[in-house]
Order: structure tokens, then sequence, then C-alpha cells
């Protein structure tokens, strides 16, 4: 019998790091980290778990990216709106801080918009800090096709976020005249 109380307890920190580094936001964290551990309970009462921290990050990743593709959806349906209300605020141009949270923002975005495994084979190995091997074993996969699938996420992610670099960041031959 599962001891559910002594593997939150064990590995809900590492849960709630790899769900709230995603989103950013408590309340999308709280419910993503109830969902994993939801998904690990239906997922072990069909098999047995060799191992629990692995699944469960990899639960989380994939509610957490669950959840920021729904959250594009629903922005984007209020999209109109907001840019409504763009218009008609007058506010200062943001700051270094501002534009670090903006492009932090547009890297969920585009997380969001890549192929599900892509998206969690970079989370997992540039969020999370995972191995090729580790994230092999966790998914499955072989490790080369980790090393693919990591690297087309990596392509996705940059023509994603090309128009969100700033000016002084591109090299000079793509700054606009």
């Amino acid at each position: 019998m599962v001891d559910w109380s002594q593997i939150v307890q064990q590995n809900g920190p590492l849960v709630w790091t790899t769900v709230y580094r995603l989103l950013r936001h408590d309340a999308d964290a709280a419910d993503c980290f109830q969902r994993t551990f939801l998904s690990a309970v239906v997922l072990s009462r069909t098999q047995t778990i060799r191992n629990w921290p692995g699944l469960l990050q990899r639960l989380g990743t994939a509610r957490a990216l669950e959840s920021l593709r729904q959250r594009q959806r629903q922005a984007q349906r209020l999209r109109p709106l907001l840019a409504e209300v763009a218009a008609s605020a007058r506010t200062p141009g943001p700051d270094q801080a501002a534009a670090g949270r903006e492009l932090s923002d547009h890297l969920r975005e585009a997380l969001g918009q890549l192929d599900p495994r892509q998206a969690q084979v970079f989370c997992l190995a540039c969020l999370e800090g995972l191995s090729y091997a580790e994230i092999a074993d966790q998914l499955g996969l072989t490790i080369s096709h980790v090393g693919v699938l990591l690297n087309r996420a990596r392509l996705g992610l940059r023509e994603r976020l090309r128009g969100h670099e700033p000016a002084d960041a591109r090299r000079p031959e793509q700054v606009e005249p």
C-alpha cells in the first residue's frame, strides 16, 4: 500500500518548484500541484512506480504545460479587450526588470506553443537541470532522442522569441533602421 502522506512530504517541494517555475502564479501552481498528485494516484493504481521523484516531476511538468496552454487560449480570447485598455492607458515605458518579466512571460507562452514532448524535455533539461540520461530514463526515450527533442525545442523557442528580444541585445544585422 502506498503511503501518500510520506510521498507528498518527501516529493512535495520538488513538485512545487517544478510547477511554480513554469507558472509563476501561486493559485495556478497550487492547482497543478494537486492535479499532479491526483494523476500519480490514478497511475499508481494501474502500475508499480519505481521512481516517485521522476514520475512526479514529469507529471508536474506536463500539468504545468497544460495550464500554460489553457492560460494562452484564454489570453487570446481576451486580447482584443486588453488591446483597447492598453491603448487608452498612458503609462511610462518599462525598466529592465519589467523587460525581464515580459521576456519570461513570452518564454512561458512560447513553451505552451511547442510540441508537448519537446516542451517537457526543454523544461527538464534547462529549468530542472537534468542530464540527457536522467530525462531519457524518466520519459522512456533514448538519449539521442532526448537530444533531438531538446534541439527542436530550442530552435522552436528561438524562432518564437525572435521578435521579443530587446533591440540592444540583437546582433547589428538584426537591428531595424
